[in-house]
């Protein structure tokens, strides 16, 4: 009874020290978003005074034999004051940006610990996969599965604020150049708005292809094949890299998650493929014929060893291809399917998965 007490006490101490560590994160955190806010406004501001004195920097070089030379040199040097002034904040942006996620890295980290010390931790009993080792492995796969989704909430806001939001910013930049030039260069100004309505079409197929990388409306509508085969139509168009998607069974509809599991897998391995293997050629098969539902993702890019990377310590595997890989199957054990992935330095990849069609 003594020795269950202090191993109580134990434990109750370790989740103070945890939360308390988590405040001090979530309080820099709160910290570092008003200095990105402030150093933000102040990147907008310079980003503006920039599109403007380009401006005129342009109208000084359509009336360069009649503008007084100290003012082109004063132009000039506003140019050269506003690009240094530009690139050291951007920097100091890029600066706290980087520390933010870092934070929120350890923050997902406490939060497993924490999730862990308070029990938070026991897999299903049915229809999963015994999670192999000590409980520290078990931990550990939280771990990894919670960070996994704030890095991918983390993709998704840069996404939103280098695409989108950007967009936008560049937007009212521009229609405050066409009103300025209005009055003394319409034909300027014509040519400003046909720039901005082209950079508008652009930006909205952009948002549209967000939307649909982010949550397909199509997947609840219609199902998990058509969805694959639009997405991978999209895939095609976007990138020199020859897709052949291959489907046998009926095409029938499946539980929402279990439809969200296969589209998500099979988009994240074209992903990888793309960024990390670099590869020419993916080959896709999803079979519907039975249960489990297969599915199987193969490229011909670089690949690695998948034995050695598979069997060392996770903790230290710091390749995000294969870390993306290790979430991956875990995510399929802990739906009673599973996932096996074969590939050398030498030879493809291939990822082969099963999930069952129902519980």
């Amino acid at each position: 009874m003594d020795a269950f007490r202090a191993d109580s006490r134990s434990r109750d101490e370790l989740i103070e020290l945890v939360m308390q560590e988590m405040k001090r994160v979530r309080e820099k955190l709160t910290e570092l978003k008003v200095q990105i806010d402030q150093t933000q406004i102040v990147v907008d501001r310079e980003q503006q005074r920039s599109t403007d004195v380009i401006t005129e920097l342009r109208y000084i070089q359509d009336n360069i034999d009649t503008m007084p030379r100290q003012d082109i040199r004063a132009k000039y040097d506003d140019a050269l004051d506003v690009r240094n002034r530009l690139s050291t904040m951007r920097g100091q942006l890029e600066k706290f940006q980087s520390t933010r996620e870092h934070l929120e890295r350890e923050q997902s980290v406490l939060s497993g610990v924490l999730n862990r010390l308070q029990g938070i931790d026991a897999l299903p009993a049915s229809g999963s996969v015994e999670v192999e080792g000590a409980g520290g492995k078990g931990a550990l796969n939280i771990v990894r599965i919670i960070t996994a989704q704030e890095e991918e909430r983390q993709r998704l806001a840069r996404q939103m604020h280098d695409g989108p939001a950007q967009s936008l910013t560049n937007f009212i930049l521009q229609t405050e150049i066409c009103q300025r030039l209005f009055d003394r260069n319409p034909q300027r100004a014509a040519e400003e708005l046909d720039n901005l309505k082209n950079v508008a079409s652009i930006t909205f197929q952009k948002v549209r292809d967000f939307i649909f990388d982010l949550r397909p409306m199509m997947l609840d509508d219609l199902g998990v094949i058509p969805t694959v085969r639009r997405y991978v139509d999209s895939y095609k168009e976007k990138n020199d890299i020859e897709v052949r998607l291959e489907i046998t069974g009926e095409e029938r509809r499946l539980q929402t998650h279990r439809e969200v599991m296969i589209f998500r897998s099979i988009q994240e391995l074209m992903g990888q493929a793309r960024d990390y293997a670099n590869a020419s050629k993916i080959e896709i098969k999803l079979d519907m014929s039975g249960s489990p539902i297969r599915i199987q993702v193969e490229d011909n890019g670089r690949g690695f060893n998948a034995e050695e990377a598979f069997t060392a310590s996770e903790e230290h595997v710091q390749d995000p291809r294969i870390q993306a890989l290790g979430t991956l199957r875990e995510r399929f054990e802990l739906v009673g399917g599973k996932a096996s992935i074969m590939s050398n330095e030498t030879d493809s990849t291939s990822v082969r998965m099963e999930l069952p069609d129902s519980d």
